[in-house]
């Protein structure tokens, strides 16, 4: 599904990526870990165009997107959350959802369908999303996403300063997205929600991968949680 090949990424002079790879195969939950500064949301935003790679290639579903725009990117079917959000605070949650919303071949996302999901945004539906908490706001963002039929969802960070109970609806909804078969590309710091959602997982520390393995594995594997994770 999405194929990360040996790329350099850069913010002007500073050298943030250094040859990272990575695969997502169709269906597939892979989670990307490492401690802040490693480099993790630089590769969503390569991912998707709007900081792309100097050198390396991204192929989705064996196309080169790497030198495509971010909103031609987004029409191949790729969905993001991204981190903190970026909700659309002076729209209407229903407004939210409508925005975006674009027919494809995956699961079928309706409005009614992502109130199914999240039904405490139909409870609100007409409320700003400037008004709802950041659980709520988390769920809007997730949906939003959705709402693009997606064949690959990218999140960046979902559960950055949500309640532990808010965090583990999160992980509800997408191990349930998984089984669906929905392809997922995981940024997290929260491993217990990696290891839960992932059937693999990738470290990231200083632009490079330095560990990668099943989800059990790295359950397993106190070195690496400690040493690149901050994990006790």
């Amino acid at each position: 599904m999405l194929e990360v090949d040996g790329i350099h990424t850069y913010y002007g002079d500073s050298h943030i990526l250094h040859g990272v790879s990575l695969e997502v195969r169709a269906g597939e939950a892979v989670a990307l870990l490492g401690r802040n500064g490693s480099g993790k949301t630089t590769l969503i935003r390569s991912v998707v165009g709007f900081t792309p790679p100097r050198d390396g290639a991204v192929l989705f579903q064996g196309r080169p997107i790497h030198r495509l725009p971010a909103y031609a990117i987004a029409r191949l079917g790729i969905g993001l959350v991204p981190q903190g959000r970026r909700i659309f605070a002076p729209l209407t949650v229903a407004e939210n959802l409508t925005l975006g919303a674009r027919t494809g071949d995956g699961a079928g996302w309706s409005v009614e369908r992502v109130f199914s999901l999240f039904p405490r945004l139909r409870e609100r539906a007409r409320q700003s999303g400037g008004t709802l908490s950041g659980g709520e706001q988390q769920m809007l963002a997730v949906a939003r996403a959705l709402m693009t039929n997606p064949r690959l969802l990218l999140l960046d960070e979902p559960s950055e300063g949500l309640a532990p109970l808010v965090v583990r609806e999160i992980g509800r909804v997408l191990v349930g997205l998984k089984r669906e078969g929905l392809s997922i590309l995981l940024v997290e710091q929260n491993v217990p929600l990696a290891l839960r959602v992932a059937d693999r997982v990738y470290v990231m520390s200083k632009g490079q991968i330095v560990y990668h393995g099943p989800a059990a594995d790295l359950a397993a594997n106190e070195e690496v949680k400690r040493r690149f994770l901050g994990v006790a």
